[in-house]
């Protein structure tokens, strides 16, 4: 790992995105002398790992309350291709920010970023019904136009306020109990993170127009007990009425069901983008508990059908 020296992730300081990189780091996943290069969003981080300026990103990927994070999808999917390594699950509530002196109800002017506002907008709704909302590019961002006077409240990590110099007027904010966003860090292809039996697969697909189309690419996985955990549609913005369709698979690339149902996929589609094979850790599971359904094992199969390419003889004893 001592080749990674740098990680792009969306700033500034005291995003949830930057508390995914110190917890990766603290697991051993960064080096502890990565240099951070904060960004201006989620697409800016991933193209920095395309051109090499960077050696991995980290990126929002998916909050458990509002869904995909679109821009990370509709980048994943454009450009020259990068992979998805590892994932990280973080715990998300939030502190609201004031300057100091400021009262909860002097607030006239609330911000953070839209998906944070998603996951407080009854609490802002209770306690702020007059704030006029501010859209920002990112919770640490929304900190420090607090800071700079810009806004009067922010929703941030509680850690924002604290490299902002703000006070906290209420925590632990969150209308969905154990809210999560789960983060990926992300570098340039390369051999798939090792199997360990909890994995993950990710793949972007555009199936032929033609009727049932989906339903015969998702045929590829459902003939080989490959259990999906996760498919969003997103345009592809070549042509109105086209979509790249995200899949995420339980299992890794080393499972010969998932390899075989990927083969398959790649026969009939019209393009499909390998995005990685990692450790599951986050939250998107299947009917048999938190890892999904395991992929089956094909070793018998596939031993009875080497067995029959080498006798000759149609396979008779």
């Amino acid at each position: 790992m001592s080749d990674i020296e740098t990680v792009a992730y969306l700033g500034p300081r005291g995003t949830f995105t930057e508390q995914a990189v110190l917890n990766l780091t603290a697991a051993g996943h960064l080096p502890e002398d990565v240099a951070h290069r904060t960004v201006a969003s989620p697409a800016e981080a991933l193209d920095l790992v395309r051109c090499g300026e960077v050696d991995r990103a980290v990126v929002a990927l998916e909050s458990s309350v509002d869904g995909p994070v679109t821009q990370t999808f509709d980048s994943l999917a454009d450009g020259a291709p990068v992979q998805i390594l590892r994932e990280h699950d973080v715990p998300v509530v939030f502190s609201i920010l004031v300057r100091p002196g400021t009262r909860l109800e002097d607030v006239r002017t609330f911000t953070t970023h839209p998906v944070a506002q998603a996951q407080v907008w009854r609490w802002a709704a209770e306690h702020l019904p007059h704030a006029e909302f501010i859209p920002a590019s990112s919770n640490g961002a929304a900190a420090a136009a607090v800071a700079a006077g810009e806004a009067d409240a922010a929703a941030a990590p509680a850690r924002a306020g604290a490299l902002h110099g703000l006070e906290t007027v209420a925590e632990g904010v969150a209308d969905v109990a154990g809210a999560h966003t789960r983060f990926v860090l992300v570098g340039l292809p390369q051999e798939p993170t090792a199997r360990t039996g909890h994995d993950r697969t990710a793949i972007v697909l555009q199936v032929p127009n033609v009727p049932a189309s989906l339903v015969m690419a998702l045929m590829e996985l459902a003939t080989r007990r490959v259990d999906m955990s996760r498919i969003e549609s997103r345009p592809t913005r070549e042509k109105a009425g086209t979509y790249n369709f995200h899949v995420e698979l339980v299992g890794h690339l080393q499972d010969d069901a998932v390899a075989e149902a990927l083969a398959g996929l790649h026969r009939y589609c019209d393009r499909i983008r390998f995005l990685g094979s990692w450790p599951q850790e986050g939250w998107v599971g299947g009917v048999d508990g938190p890892d999904g359904s395991v992929p089956p094992d094909y070793a018998a199969s596939w031993e009875w059908i080497q067995g029959l390419r080498g006798l000759g003889d149609g396979g008779q004893p």
